[in-house]
């Protein structure tokens, strides 16, 4: 490398942490001014504490359920960053994905967390895609299931002729997708998948099983997590398909944290059943558990894990 680009690079490597942090906090301020926290203080105020308790225990199973994810590009990565810090990574980095956004938060904190500890950008790119997978993966079979067997009851405006038929249609497609991948890491004879130049590896069928089944479990204690701020009133199976809808509308939308996609999601397809102020209240309540406080902690987590790696390149 040359005198001019080993200097740049240099100078590089001492702003971009710092651009980083920048892009964060202001990304962050940006989410926080948005929300109700009125509204939001008063619901907590309303939930029981053996509510909340139990819903902050099924949120901290979820986090350490996504944190698995990052285990399985361990696995076929061969990487040697230990299961600990590996699980650390991919549970701050999961709080600022589901606030801030995949890029920043999936990519650029895993990026930025990974390759302070050693890691190459190639690596943890594949790691991403791993985690990408077993979310959807998961999505896919869950989701399939859902719309098999307990269809969700669409609103009046929705609805068109034959709805149940073309909903289990689409669910018996996606069941079949997730068993299509399964049975591509069992039989095909290439390990790897190459798509617009970049390259997959494919796990066994054990592991894709593990990714499967991690994918779902995460997928299923979101509809757990709501179901039980909504005090068991709406029946599980349906309240369960509208997080998967909604995640699918916050995709689309490409909005971060799916800030008012989610609520609209909600409120138009269980207003039926119960009064919208119920149902805002209840998502509002699932937002300050489930993104708000696990990113609350994950901030200084984050700072944490940045001293920590500065620590170890002064003692190397």
């Amino acid at each position: 490398m040359r005198p001019a680009a080993r200097c740049a690079w240099s100078w590089f490597k001492r702003v971009a942490p710092w651009g980083l942090a920048a892009l964060v906090l202001t990304l962050v301020a940006r989410h926080a001014h948005t929300v109700d926290w009125a509204a939001v203080w008063q619901e907590l105020q309303r939930q029981s504490r053996g509510r909340l308790a139990a819903v902050a225990a099924l949120a901290l199973v979820s986090y350490g359920v996504y944190a698995t994810f990052d285990l399985v590009g361990r696995r076929l990565t061969g990487h040697r960053l230990s299961v600990t810090r590996t699980l650390g990574t991919a549970a701050i980095s999961y709080a600022f994905n589901l606030n801030i956004g995949a890029w920043i938060g999936s990519i650029g904190m895993r990026l930025r967390l990974y390759t302070r500890w050693g890691l190459s950008a190639p690596t943890v790119m594949q790691i991403v895609a791993h985690s990408i997978v077993t979310n959807w993966l998961g999505y896919l079979w869950v989701g399939g299931a859902v719309l098999l067997w307990a269809p969700p009851r669409l609103p009046e405006a929705w609805m068109l002729p034959d709805t149940d038929t073309g909903l289990r249609a689409i669910g018996l497609a996606m069941v079949a997708a997730a068993l299509a991948y399964l049975a591509l890491c069992c039989f095909s004879h290439r390990r790897e998948l190459t798509l617009r130049g970049h390259t997959l590896t494919l796990p066994g069928v054990r592991l894709a099983a593990v990714q499967a089944a991690a994918g779902g479990a995460n997928w299923l204690l979101i509809g757990a997590i709501v179901w039980t701020l909504l005090g068991g009133r709406i029946d599980y199976p349906t309240v369960l398909g509208v997080m998967l809808l909604a995640a699918v509308a916050g995709v689309v939308t490409h909005v971060p944290a799916n800030l008012g996609v989610l609520e609209a999601v909600v409120v138009v397809s269980l207003g039926a059943r119960l009064p919208a102020p119920e149902l805002l209240a209840a998502v509002l309540a699932y937002r300050a558990t489930y993104y708000l406080l696990p990113l609350a902690l994950a901030l200084p987590a984050y700072g944490l894990s940045e001293a920590a790696a500065r620590r170890a390149d002064c003692a190397a």
